[in-house]
């Protein structure tokens, strides 16, 4: 791995299909929705303009990777 992938991966889901394309951010997150059977799911968020709120919100979480860290692993309350 080059040192620029690696900064590249700290920053984005990368993917590496079986035929050497790779996709990165929310294709690369499709990807992987696909491949574990939510094949149907992944099918219809590829359509554009759906595929672009993908991107986006795969951008915003990524740029909150802490805040929504903390809100969707709390721990529970201890008693």
């Amino acid at each position: 791995m080059t040192p620029a992938l690696r900064e590249a991966c700290k920053r984005a889901l990368h993917v590496v299909t079986s035929s050497g394309d790779i996709l990165r951010t929310g294709r690369a997150t499709l990807f992987v929705l696909e491949q574990l059977g939510y094949r149907r799911l992944a099918q219809a968020l590829r359509i554009p303009p759906l595929i672009w709120f993908v991107e986006l919100g795969y951008r915003v979480v990524a740029a909150n990777r802490s805040f929504f860290g903390r809100l969707l692993f709390r721990s529970s309350p201890s008693r």
